[in-house]
């Protein structure tokens, strides 16, 4: 079993008509900035334009590193998306399982699905996504990486993968996730769709 990372999320939302503006200035300072800090492991950027949402995630060798980072970044990141955010969410997760990672080819999209989870049957959850779900989604046309994140004290979850065409994937992935939820388990939650921004990986993983 692949060991696990530990990756940091922060959701935002705000007016559509500012979005390029915090997008343009992510995507211009955000990976040189992560990068620099110890146990950076990789970063994605993703995008509802349209809504005016932003989701980024950052992964990280250890939760130290996640914390230590989040420390000296916390103030830049504030100030990068100050002129489009009225919300913003910043959680921190593990990266339970995972296919490997690399970049997503331009007009990807990213599909998230969250989930709560009963936190004494986590290793059910683990299993169930390792031996079923990723594989199951790596046999859908177009799909490029995909990951389990955890919260394994709130009993919190989502599953996020990544696709070439999103619309071509919609029906396959259904399927198969009606099947993961009833075997895993756990209370289905939400379900949202972004385009990628932006993906990147420390230089030194597969």
């Amino acid at each position: 079993m692949t060991a696990p990372l530990y990756t940091r999320t922060a959701y935002m939302t705000g007016d559509p008509a500012a979005i390029d503006q915090a997008l343009d200035g992510l995507r211009a300072e955000a990976v040189g900035l992560l990068s620099a800090q110890p146990g950076y492991r990789g970063f994605g950027l993703f995008a509802d334009r349209k809504v005016g949402k932003i989701m980024m995630g950052s992964w990280w060798e250890s939760e130290q590193a996640r914390q230590a980072s989040d420390e000296q970044l916390r103030d830049r990141r504030a100030a990068l998306v100050e002129p489009f955010a009225g919300t913003v969410t910043v959680d921190n997760w593990e990266a339970a399982v995972f296919t490997p990672r690399r970049p997503a080819e331009p007009g990807a999209g990213f599909r998230m699905t969250r989930f709560d989870f009963d936190p004494g049957k986590v290793d059910l959850l683990i299993n169930t996504v390792r031996d079923n779900v990723l594989p199951g989604l790596e046999r859908i046309d177009g799909f490029m990486m995909g990951a389990l994140f955890v919260n394994r004290t709130d009993g919190r979850g989502s599953v996020g993968a990544i696709f070439a065409d999103l619309d071509a994937s919609r029906g396959p992935q259904a399927a198969l996730r009606a099947k993961a939820v009833a075997a895993a388990g756990v209370t289905f939650r939400s379900l949202e769709e972004f385009e990628v921004v932006l993906t990147d990986r420390a230089a030194d993983q597969s």
